[in-house]
């Protein structure tokens, strides 16, 4: 069940392209290009490299989610009634289509999964807990927490 993938080779150049990129993905290539320290057709070539390889797998507008309502953040600890491969699978098929869950793990120890799950506010989790989370078949007990602030949240990978 090993998700590791073969590390790949970054020169000095695409690392600095990839923090760049992870800072500001709206850069153009030719300001990309110029901050890197390269003309624009190589710069152009080893980011479409990186895209290829699937470094680069996306580029997306970040959100506040404050700023469109979603003032709560909760963490819930998942712990299902049977274990094995096929109650894992339709557990995180079931929560796939839930927007509210923005990220979900499979745990190792004693608990399944944890999840980070977003909500207007404490009573709209509560609906969601209650009238979609808590019905998924196979669950056995959820804890959640609830995050009172944020301390640092970043989707920069630190790129050694």
């Amino acid at each position: 069940m090993s998700n590791k993938l073969p590390a790949v080779k970054l020169d000095r150049h695409e690392r600095r392209i990839l923090e760049l990129l992870q800072a500001d993905a709206s850069l153009s290539n030719a300001e990309l290009a110029e901050q890197v320290g390269l003309s624009p057709t190589p710069c152009w070539r080893r980011v479409q490299r990186l895209r290829e390889l699937g470094v680069i797998r996306q580029q997306v507008v970040l959100l506040d989610r404050r700023m469109i309502g979603l003032n709560a953040q909760v963490f819930a600890q998942v712990k299902l009634n049977a274990h094995g491969r096929q109650h894992l699978d339709e557990f995180s098929a079931a929560i796939r289509d839930f927007p509210e869950v923005l990220e979900a793990y499979v745990m190792m120890g004693s608990v399944d999964f944890l999840l980070r799950i977003v909500a207007a506010d404490i009573e709209a989790y509560e609906r969601f807990f209650f009238d979609r989370l808590s019905r998924v078949p196979g669950i056995q007990e959820i804890n959640s927490t609830v995050a009172l602030s944020e301390i640092k949240a970043t989707t920069a990978l630190p790129l050694v």
